[in-house]
């Protein structure tokens, strides 16, 4: 990851809005209903294209596909991952269940969402390389700072995909970190930035372990860290990043684990960049955290300074004051403009619109530019 001496760079979480024919197209694949493959592979590579051009026009130096080809961040691996033939449950959170009114009005149906019944092993190389394939040609002309693919952490398809094979919480968490490593190690070697989503370290407090304590709940986020840097290790820490996430969802989020409560568990683990939430409602006051804890001199952090769950576009003024926040603690050449999460975490699942998404980005691209000018 670079570090800026002489501004603030932007960047985001990885998804972005799919256009809606790829939608339609995505969940027929989910569904084992897409017949025409050759025109699916053809148009997730024009949306790809599609895609680097306008995070280019809206001023984002650390770009990605936008996850184009995928339905979610999550639920992917269930195609390029043996093992997973059963049928999981609703995730549901208890913070939205603690208003039922509210949860019965806002759980949609949305991807497939096998249960693991048998061995994990990595099968669907092809998809993977095909991914990395579409996104270093769309990057063919453009001039990025630096480009990164996103993958799912062992931690967080353990969140999504439940386990109905393996013996335990930890052998699961094991197999999982054995198969991903595959995709992980093949996204550094083709010379690109490596993001672990990591919800599974924040989010999985009030859903997978919503009736453990703090305490215990710190044991399992210890446990995620393991099996994932297991997976990484042989990866230089600097070709890496993680986001953290409470979960992509407007909602009471009354029960979300602190940040302080986990910080110290979250850089343990080998990448050095952090992206996390950091302008929502919940979370904006957190950057006292970094008050408290000094951030290792190998750490670079990627602060959220867009929500991404509101259709408000943020004031320039406002996203300078937030990464200023940042910077004045942990160092100006620490800091890269971030957002809170993905617009588009589940294909066609957004509450942010498409159009507002783009413009948010721009609000940020000029937010960093204030930002830099005040820093430097």
């Amino acid at each position: 990851m670079k570090r800026s001496t002489d501004r603030i760079l932007t960047t985001h979480t990885g998804s972005l809005p799919r256009p809606d024919d790829l939608v339609t197209m995505l969940y027929m694949k989910d569904k084992g209903e897409l017949q025409d493959q050759a025109t699916f592979a053809h148009r997730v590579r024009e949306a790809t294209v599609e895609v680097v051009r306008k995070q280019i026009e809206c001023g984002i130096d650390v770009l990605n596909d936008g996850e184009a080809g995928k339905i979610g961040y999550s639920t992917y691996v269930k195609d390029r991952l043996t093992g997973f033939e059963g049928e999981a449950g609703p995730v549901r959170a208890a913070d939205v269940l603690d208003f039922p009114e509210y949860a019965r009005r806002v759980y949609r149906v949305t991807a497939q969402r096998p249960a693991c019944t048998g061995p994990i092993t990595y099968r669907d190389k092809a998809a993977l390389q095909q991914e990395i394939e579409n996104f270093k040609a769309a990057l063919q002309g453009v001039t990025p700072e630096e480009a990164f693919l996103t993958a799912a952490s062992p931690g967080v398809i353990s969140l999504f995909l439940k386990n109905d094979y393996y013996p335990n919480h930890q052998a699961y968490l094991e197999a999982l970190a054995d198969a991903m490593r595959e995709e992980y190690h093949a996204i550094a070697e083709a010379g690109l930035l490596l993001q672990i989503d990591c919800p599974d370290l924040a989010m999985g407090r009030h859903i997978q372990f919503a009736d453990s304590s703090v305490e215990e709940f710190r044991k399992m986020a210890e446990l995620h860290v393991e099996a994932l840097n297991h997976a990484l290790a042989g990866i230089p820490p600097e070709r890496m990043r993680l986001h953290l996430c409470w979960g992509n969802y407007e909602g009471p989020h009354h029960r979300d684990v602190p940040l302080r409560n986990i910080i110290d568990i979250v850089l343990r683990a080998r990448p050095s960049g952090l992206s996390f939430e950091a302008a929502n409602p919940r979370h904006a006051h957190e950057w006292k955290v970094f008050h408290e804890f000094t951030l290792p001199a190998d750490k670079v952090l990627i602060p959220g300074v867009l929500d991404s769950t509101t259709n408000y576009i943020e004031h320039p003024e406002l996203v300078a004051e937030r990464i200023c926040r940042f910077a004045e603690v942990v160092g100006r050449e620490n800091v890269i403009a971030g957002t809170d999460c993905g617009f588009a975490t589940f294909a066609g699942l957004s509450d942010v619109d498409p159009k507002i998404t783009w413009a948010k980005l721009h609000a940020m691209a000029e937010g960093a530019r204030l930002a830099s000018e005040q820093l430097w």
